[in-house]
């Protein structure tokens, strides 16, 4: 498979570029699309999807939130040639009824390719670059989740193990659980987001704080009633450990969260 071009779905995305820049500094040969950005590529369009996949043989897929993975892509992906097929997923699929990773999953699993499935915790880029970005801003984080704690796991780890997939054998219908070294809570990371922002920043476990919150944004009440649900069902499951996926599978300790607190202030995540 070396030499051929390695196609990475979301390659301007938090994970996605992370993945395209790993895998150039292996010396691969990287064909990223999203939206406006390298070939053609719209999931609503199968007209674009022969040019992406010319060629490929390997494939990082991943569908923006809300966009399902069409089996008829992974079908053409497949008869296109590829072979080898690294799927970005989440933790607690089951328990958050994320019926459209589900779908996603079992679709790589049918699809006849070599299969990696990667799901990873709560990313700890959703502070500056992700959904939680300008709640920091604004000074109050709310995620109706109370005090459960999770191992909190930062993209660059999450490309390296998609990465280690891509490229090596032995990956091949695993599925990892990729998590950060230590389990904290929403309010513990806020705490180090602050310190590192050197800005006041408040956490909210309640729902009520959360349906607040989108309101304020607009959001439809029943979708905020069902995400409300779904953060209570993961709430229940109490505190999740760590696994140990990211060691496993690249040979070195994840990145703990201060530190990925401290390299992002530096880069000026959260300057006004």
């Amino acid at each position: 498979m070396a030499g051929e071009p390695v196609l990475v779905l979301g390659a301007t995305g938090r994970t996605g570029r992370r993945v395209a820049a790993r895998l150039r500094v292996a010396g691969e040969t990287v064909r990223g699309v999203a939206r406006g950005t390298g070939p053609a590529f719209d999931w609503a369009q199968p007209q674009t999807w022969e040019p992406a996949l010319a060629g490929v043989e390997r494939m990082y897929l991943m569908a923006p939130d809300g966009v399902a993975v069409d089996p008829a892509f992974v079908r053409a992906a497949v008869d296109a040639g590829v072979r080898r097929i690294v799927l970005l997923s989440s933790r607690a699929i089951e328990t958050m009824g994320d019926e459209r990773l589900l779908a996603a999953e079992a679709t790589v699993r049918a699809s006849g390719a070599e299969w990696t499935i990667v799901r990873p915790d709560w990313i700890d880029q959703n502070f500056d670059e992700g959904f939680l970005a300008p709640a920091v801003g604004f000074g109050l984080v709310t995620v109706p989740v109370g005090d459960v704690r999770t191992p909190f796991v930062d993209a660059e780890d999450i490309a390296a193990v998609v990465v280690a997939a891509l490229t090596q054998d032995g990956h091949g219908g695993r599925t990892y659980e990729v998590t950060g070294p230590r389990a904290l809570s929403f309010a513990e990371a806020t705490a180090i987001v602050a310190r590192a922002a050197q800005r006041p920043v408040a956490f909210d476990g309640s729902g009520e704080a959360y349906a607040a919150a989108m309101r304020g944004l607009g959001m439809p009440e029943e979708q905020t009633q069902a995400e409300i649900a779904a953060f209570a069902a993961l709430a229940a499951e109490g505190d999740q450990a760590p696994t140990g996926d990211v060691e496993r599978v690249t040979g070195r300790p994840p990145t703990a969260f201060e530190e990925y607190a401290a390299a992002a202030a530096a880069r000026g995540a959260w300057r006004d």
